[in-house]
């Protein structure tokens, strides 16, 4: 009952936390205290369900005691509640659905993203936001993904909060004509969702789990919003990657592109993602998450041509460091460069890259000691595989980096 128990409540933590921190901020902004509360709900579920048993609604019995604690913290020593589990929370009746129109939006996490993509609120930490509040990462994996301090985006995220709640911020869902004007922010998000655990979480449970919810989230913004082609394109960029998952090595182990089978590779999600993009073309434009779903389709080209098409590669990459020249777009761009024009003419690309964030970035690292390796630069890519493992916290890739690194040393461990 006790592994039960807190495997319910974990499960809830990834799927319902959006939207019960949004049901409790919803009527003050004050995210910071319904994080506080919600926090406490879970910590006294996994104390209470092994005893009890989970309820018949558990996500209407940690509303119930966050709301509670909420409203206890509000009140006089005096009148404070005795037991914040009143009979509601026990029969597990008390609706958790409450004002959002379902043919508005249908899924209340995205309800959430949109509202912290409001105006008002300061673009460079929208998206971060939204990872946290949202879909529950905490600041140090957010900080990791961006690469940058810890307690810089820590800081970001708590000046973000206060502003929602100092100014009034309506935690509203935006007409659906007004969508379009914050879906950047969105798609960066859902994105997110797929993207920012990949090197930093350890196994494959949670791995899986947090695919399978970006690919949900990016469908939905389809079916939300089916004339938006970077909708459309994130929709096939999050397909046509999931595809290749099942190529992962047993327990998350990492398997590089051009070594993985290709057999194995998911034809029906490759066959959505095509069509997705098909889509996306038609209306014209072209896009960051439409050139990134280009570049996996060429990927997966492999499974029916047998070989990588390097030069179109570098031409899609070089297109997507034009319009959105983020660290790990010139990273992949310096790559590229390397596959189409040789080791050497990758390590300039990367050399190119100067920004201060770089040296703490794990891709680059494990990029620079592949170049340095098919250069023949034996020690040199020693020592960047060296500094790619301090910054791997993923079992799997260390295990693929330390095998490397192994290999160039001599080293039989």
């Amino acid at each position: 009952m006790t592994q039960d128990a807190a495997a319910r409540a974990e499960e809830l933590a990834r799927a319902a936390y959006g939207r019960l921190l949004a049901v409790l901020a919803a009527k003050d902004g004050d995210i910071e205290s319904a994080e506080d509360c919600l926090a406490e709900a879970f910590a006294q579920a996994l104390s209470s369900w092994p005893e009890t048993g989970v309820p018949h609604n558990p996500e209407a019995w940690l509303l119930t005691v966050a709301r509670n604690r909420r409203h206890d913290l509000r009140r006089s020593a005096a009148h404070r509640l005795s037991d914040p589990l009143d009979d509601v929370a026990r029969s597990g009746t008390l609706p958790v659905v409450e004002d959002l129109d379902p043919d508005a939006i249908p899924d209340r996490r995205l309800a959430l993203l949109f509202v912290c993509a409001h105006p008002a609120i300061d673009p460079a930490v929208r998206t971060p936001l939204m990872l946290q509040a949202v879909l529950g990462f905490d600041a140090d994996q957010i900080a990791r993904a961006f690469a940058i301090p810890a307690t810089a985006m820590a800081q970001r995220l708590v000046r973000a909060k206060r502003r929602i709640r100092d100014a009034r911020i309506p935690f509203v869902v935006p007409e659906r004509s007004h969508m379009p004007e914050r879906l950047a922010p969105v798609l960066e998000a859902v994105y997110g969702t797929y993207a920012i655990d990949f090197p930093l979480v350890a196994g494959t449970e949670l791995r899986d789990s947090l695919a399978t919810e970006s690919h949900y989230l990016a469908t939905t913004l389809v079916e939300l919003l089916p004339e938006e082609a970077e909708a459309l394109g994130l929709a096939a960029l999050i397909s046509l990657s999931l595809a290749r998952e099942p190529a992962r090595g047993t327990a998350g182990e990492f398997v590089p592109l051009d070594e993985q089978d290709s057999s194995l590779w998911d034809t029906e999600l490759i066959a959505l993602g095509e069509h997705l993009l098909h889509r996306a073309r038609a209306l014209g434009g072209m896009g960051r998450f439409q050139i990134e779903a280009a570049i996996q389709s060429v990927h997966c080209a492999r499974a029916t041509s047998g070989v990588t098409d390097w030069h179109s590669l570098l031409t899609l990459h070089t297109a997507l460091v034009a319009i959105a020249p983020t660290l790990g777009a010139r990273v992949a761009h310096a790559a590229a460069v390397g596959r189409a024009e040789g080791s050497q003419a990758g390590l300039e690309a990367l050399d190119t890259i100067t920004d201060d964030a770089v040296q703490r970035f794990q891709p680059a690292w494990a990029t620079r000691a592949h170049l340095l390796a098919e250069a023949g630069r034996t020690e040199a890519a020693v020592r960047a595989f060296e500094r790619a493992l301090s910054l791997t916290t993923d079992n799997g890739a260390r295990r693929y980096l330390e095998r490397r690194r192994a290999q160039l040393s001599g080293d039989s461990r």
